[in-house]
């Protein structure tokens, strides 16, 4: 049983007030739960207006909850000085807040987030020299396993008991919906055909089969999306039903994911995150973890929206694996860039990137572009083709796990954020994002279909950005990355615009032969001029992909297509980028079945 830390005074000497350590404890947790209580109400709002189709609400509802975290600590630090002093406390001090903290954590209902948020709180007070001894949590303070909500995290069907059809008509009556279904009778037969053509032939339902289904909604873009698990012969097959919603205010159900591939799409670390109602996060995430067991926890708690726990997890999990391995951080293969040094462990599936003091020739862009650029990315709606990102600062590393590359690179490239104190390297800033390898060095080794599906996806990978008002501006192949599960994903910000604000341009012919092969152009350039026909150029030099790029993606060489695709945007339009594939939604599935 622990210990009750004892209730220390303290004397705030400008103001000559006393208070207890334990007054702080409460102050940070009560700044915690307030935040906590946003994010829980923004959530609970998002399926009110998934049934009103208020698309436009829910996209900045996504954006405007990551903002919340850092307001709420920014806002607690500000009473913390205000009311105690707190930069004069003791190392001691701090131990005791702590401890009283930890004891108010004992029956909280999210105390692994409060933990982080007590982190976030006492390192903007304190040097970083604190960062790794007992005044914050290094390691979880509180277990979390086996927590769970009241009522619990998620609901049990028993189709051997109550039968199939039933079990799921009462799963979806269960979450309420306000929109009636185009023809629930009909979505139901079409869940039970999809999942027989996924289970092992033959299929026998055994004593112990049950469908667990967690008990709130996930809502992104314009989907609701239900998951859970079927468990039969002790054997789990995870699942996702995404629900849309059509123009007359009908819901019906669009699809069946059935396997761990199809959800690690729908999780993938390029999406943006769900909005969900989770009193006990822990549980969501043991929940989810039991359906994609090979996506990292902290991954997890970042879809889920709690990037800054995910942030956590991912620094716990790289300081542990830096204790258990002996390889050293070298330069990330893949052409060097002009705005990044890009380095990585090659034991560990992340890349590190770090901007550099001074650009290279052409760039024309700074630092605190660069950084904007990011944050566009982080809140933007990332539609499976945008790498996510952790964003730390002041990041202390074993100077002995470093290549002499890749310290010489960053004393030469980023020297104001770059600091040698001897055993340790400190980065002040850096980004941190999963490994893929680099389109460029992929379609070098690749031919046939395999290179033409790659091109196929590339040119997807841009239009689906499109649709969601992203442009990514540098269009070479070395800024997009292919997946595990052969995606292709972009992953360099430094000049993404909102597509809405390029102006898409045809080439004016030349007046003259003498003009057309001049050095400079012959006709203006503005700041925001795209010409779309000027990708060929850089694209398409390899005959191979030129073949494969202009059977599929011709268009996107046209101005026209592009014109097209902003008068959608301006009109308010929100497309749909779906999360799986389209031949398994049940529209195309079951088009010629009655």
């Amino acid at each position: 049983m622990m210990a009750k830390p004892e209730r220390k005074t303290t004397i705030d000497r400008r103001r000559g007030e006393a208070y207890t350590t334990l007054e702080v404890a409460h102050a940070i947790l009560h700044g915690f739960d307030t935040h906590y209580r946003a994010f829980r109400f923004v959530s609970q709002q998002a399926k009110a207006h998934f049934e009103n189709a208020d698309w436009p609400w829910l996209q900045k509802a996504v954006r405007d909850r990551i903002a919340y975290y850092d307001r709420f600590v920014a806002e607690t630090v500000t009473q913390l000085r205000e009311r105690y002093n707190v930069e004069r406390l003791k190392d001691t001090d701090w131990q005791q807040i702590k401890q009283h903290y930890t004891v108010l954590l004992t029956s909280h209902k999210q105390p692994e987030c409060a933990e982080t948020f007590f982190n976030s709180v006492s390192c903007k007070i304190l040097h970083r020299d604190y960062f790794r001894n007992d005044i914050i949590f290094v390691r979880p303070g509180v277990a979390t396993e086996h927590m769970d909500a009241d009522p619990p995290s998620y609901r049990s069907y028993y189709p051997l008991r109550d039968g199939l059809r039933a079990s799921l008509r009462r799963l979806l009556i269960d979450f309420g919906f306000a929109c009636p279904f185009v023809d629930v009778e009909r979505d139901i037969r079409r869940l039970i055909r999809a999942a027989r053509a996924y289970l092992p032939r033959p299929f026998r339902v055994e004593s112990d089969c049950q469908i667990h289904v967690l008990g709130s909604l996930f809502f992104r873009n314009k989907g609701a999306y239900i998951v859970g698990r079927m468990i039969n012969a002790n054997r789990p097959y995870p699942f996702a039903v995404p629900i849309l919603r059509n123009s007359k205010g009908q819901i019906y159900i669009d699809a069946l994911l059935f396997n761990s591939d199809q959800l690690a799409v729908l999780f993938s670390f390029s999406r943006a995150y769900f909005l969900v109602d989770m009193e006990v996060p822990a549980a969501y995430v043991a929940f989810l973890h039991t359906l994609l067991p090979h996506k990292p926890l902290a991954e997890l708690y970042s879809m889920v929206g709690l990037q800054k726990q995910g942030k956590t997890l991912f620094y716990r999990d790289l300081l542990h694996h830096l204790k258990h391995s002996d390889d050293k951080f070298v330069i990330a293969p893949g052409t060097r860039g002009l705005v990044m040094v890009v380095f990585t462990l090659p034991s560990y599936p992340y890349v590190f990137k770090v901007i550099r003091d001074a650009m290279g020739h052409p760039k024309k862009t700074n630092r605190a572009a660069v950084v904007e650029k990011y944050q566009l990315v982080k809140q933007h709606d990332r539609v499976g083709r945008m790498a996510d990102v952790w964003e730390y600062s002041q990041v202390a590393l074993p100077k002995a796990r470093f290549a002499s590359e890749v310290l010489q690179e960053l004393r030469t490239l980023a020297p104001s954020v770059f600091e040698d104190e001897g055993e340790r390297i400190v980065i002040r800033h850096v980004y941190i994002e999963r490994r893929m390898t680099p389109l460029d060095l992929y379609l070098k080794h690749r031919s046939g279909k395999v290179l033409e599906a790659a091109i196929v996806d590339y040119g997807n990978a841009i239009k689906d950005m499109a649709s969601a008002n992203i442009f990514p501006g540098d269009m070479l192949y070395k800024n997009f990355g292919v997946t595990r599960l052969g995606r292709v994903v972009f992953y360099d910000y430094d000049e993404v615009c909102y597509l809405t604000e390029c102006n898409f341009r045809r080439i004016p012919n030349a007046p003259s032969p003498q003009e057309e092969l001049a050095a400079e152009p012959w006709y203006s350039i503005g700041p925001d001029d795209v010409f779309p026909e000027e990708f060929a150029t850089f694209l398409l030099g390899d005959p191979r992909v030129r073949k494969a790029f202009m059977k599929h993606h011709a268009d996107l060489l046209d101005p026209a297509a592009w014109q097209a695709k902003q008068e959608r945007l301006r009109r308010g339009s929100v497309e749909n980028v779906f999360p799986y594939p389209l031949d398994i939604r049940f529209r195309r599935l079951f088009a010629s079945k009655k």
